[in-house]
């Protein structure tokens, strides 16, 4: 009986871990429905990272008026505390200043640094649509395999014309990442897309780079 139990008990503790690395790798395709990444609220399911310990992370992220309001300085990233693959991610950011510079860092995992190993969609003002390879992420842009292991930072420029609005209004990002296709179209553009992806899961993270922005309307959701 005791040796039933033992045997009862460690499959039980199987199958708790298994589910509970699954849910933190499902995406929205597993689930099926449509899935916010942010409550519009608080932080919650997300991590405010900087490098620096002294730098309170809540004077670069706050909500305000149901928005996040990022000051953009110092460089660091709010990220998902889930990883996600195969998914239609949706966001909306605005400038409310001066156009600077910010990134959605795709499928980063591991250490938190300002520079994680990533596939990068460029947020940064005239250029929202580049793909940024770091830490030497790959992936295979018409044909060509751009991934570059001794380069930190691997730009790889939008396809058409900036197709993004003035600063004060919003923009929106629709990201398809689908079984190593990363597909980034901006206010409904394709600018960007890339096969063969060598990270095709990880966390989701939000830049803090250059200068005050705001994001609204975070989710993924099936691909159809």
């Amino acid at each position: 009986m005791k040796q039933a139990a033992r045997m009862l008990f460690t499959l039980g503790i199987t199958v708790i871990l298994f589910l509970t690395l699954a849910g933190c790798q499902q995406g929205a395709s597993e689930s099926g429905k449509k899935v916010m990444l942010w409550n519009g609220k608080d932080f919650t399911g997300w991590k405010l990272y900087v490098p620096d310990q002294d730098v309170n992370v809540n004077d670069i992220w706050s909500v305000r008026d149901g928005v996040v309001y990022c000051a953009g300085k110092p460089n660091g990233y709010m990220r998902t505390t889930g990883k996600y693959a195969d998914y239609k991610l949706h966001l909306e950011w605005r400038w409310p200043g001066q156009p600077t510079n910010s990134g959605v860092l795709l499928h980063a995992s591991g250490t938190d640094q300002v520079w994680p190993q990533c596939i990068e969609c460029q947020l940064k003002a005239g250029s929202a649509g580049d793909f940024v390879l770091m830490g030497g992420a790959g992936i295979t842009v018409d044909g060509k395999n751009m991934q570059n292991a001794e380069k930190r930072f691997v730009v790889i420029p939008k396809k058409q014309q900036s197709s993004e609005k003035p600063a004060g209004q919003w923009n929106t990002y629709e990201i398809h990442s689908d079984k190593g296709t990363i597909s980034c179209y901006v206010n409904g553009v394709l600018q960007n897309e890339g096969t063969a992806v060598s990270l095709t899961t990880g966390w989701i993270c939000l830049q803090s780079e250059g200068g005050p922005i705001e994001f609204r309307n975070i989710y993924i959701e099936p691909l159809k």
